[in-house]
């Protein structure tokens, strides 16, 4: 078994509420968490408005999966989210 975490933060420019934050970010649960070898929350920057870190926990079979999936994730990131990625990291445990 091989595991990820991919820990993404993000700037949120403009963004004035709480409620603006969830439209912006919101859905990050339902699109990735469908995935069963896929966990995701919101991992940290919950009290800012204009930003956000999410964590994604990748567990799959070879290596190559979970880097395959990371990317993939990553690449939808850049899509769906109506701001800036700021950091990637990840962390093979």
């Amino acid at each position: 078994m091989h595991i990820a975490i991919l820990t993404v933060t993000f700037t949120l420019p403009g963004c004035a509420s709480l409620k603006e934050k969830r439209t912006r970010v919101g859905g990050l649960h339902q699109r990735f968490g469908k995935d069963p070898s896929v966990a995701v929350c919101e991992s940290g920057e919950r009290d800012r408005h204009d930003a956000s870190e999410w964590s994604f926990v990748i567990a799959m079979t070879s290596k190559r999966e979970v880097e395959s999936t990371c990317s993939q994730i990553e690449d939808k990131l850049q899509s769906v989210v109506d701001g800036r990625i700021m950091n990637i990291e990840r962390e093979f445990i």
